[in-house]
């Protein structure tokens, strides 16, 4: 797919691997769509200015499916169209089994699985009716090995792996492709609060000895994006952290 002058829906995309992610695609001239919660930032707003392309803000909370419909109904009605959608709104709500309860469960799997189905729902009306589309849904390698305190976030990451296989199955003749990310350890405000012994550790397991950047995750959203004969697939990007 080129995609100069497409349209690019990014969930989550106020900070964060969302917004370096809406910044990937800027920078080859698409038009982004940027959501947030509670709304995008006059301060966000201004670093796209510098792009060719448009950009639009749409506040929205995709766990609720009125939300995730209109703020699809609201991007089609701004630009035309939604040719790329980006889910990559997430949370999480670490604690160890014994101590999590049923709402610490149930709300991050609404938001990271749920909020993902409302979302591709939504836009593979326009998706299909135009016969053309790209989803990327941003799972996580705790999705594939697990973490400990986070069984409520690593089974709404595979989840999303499953869901992705799955819909890429549903939607492939209509030239719709359905692939998923799998971060590893990335520079975040998350990664960034952690004890120095936690990064210690965590780098120890890292083959590369480092952790990635929000820029990396973006190039690999640039790629699926681009790819037109690459659908169902998990790409890690990790540093060798889930090497087999």
């Amino acid at each position: 797919m080129e995609l100069q002058n497409k349209n690019v829906l990014i969930t989550g995309s106020a900070r964060g691997i969302g917004l370096a992610i809406a910044h990937k695609f800027a920078s080859v001239g698409a038009n982004v769509i940027l959501n947030g919660l509670s709304g995008i930032s006059d301060d966000i707003l201004a670093e796209f200015a510098g792009y060719s392309g448009k950009v639009v803000a749409v506040i929205g909370d995709v766990s609720k499916a009125a939300d995730a419909q209109r703020i699809v109904e609201e991007a089609v009605t701004a630009l035309g169209s939604v040719d790329v959608l980006v889910n990559n709104a997430g949370i999480t709500r670490d604690k160890l089994m014994l101590k999590m309860t049923e709402e610490d469960f149930e709300q991050v799997l609404k938001v990271n699985l749920t909020g993902t189905f409302n979302m591709t729902q939504s836009v593979l009306k326009p998706m299909t009716k135009a016969r053309q589309g790209a989803i990327i849904n941003l799972s996580s390698v705790v999705g594939l090995a697990g973490n400990i305190g986070q069984a409520n976030y690593a089974a709404s990451k595979a989840g999303l792996i499953g869901f992705s296989k799955s819909v890429a199955r549903e939607v492939a003749a209509r030239n719709i492709r359905v692939n998923c990310i799998a971060p590893g350890f990335i520079e975040s405000d998350m990664t960034d609060v952690l004890p120095e012994k936690i990064k210690e550790a965590s780098l120890a397991l890292i083959p590369m000895k480092r952790f990635g950047t929000p820029e990396e995750v973006a190039d690999v959203a640039l790629f699926l994006a681009g790819q037109e004969y690459l659908t169902g697939q998990v790409i890690t990007i990790d540093g060798g952290f889930t090497m087999q």
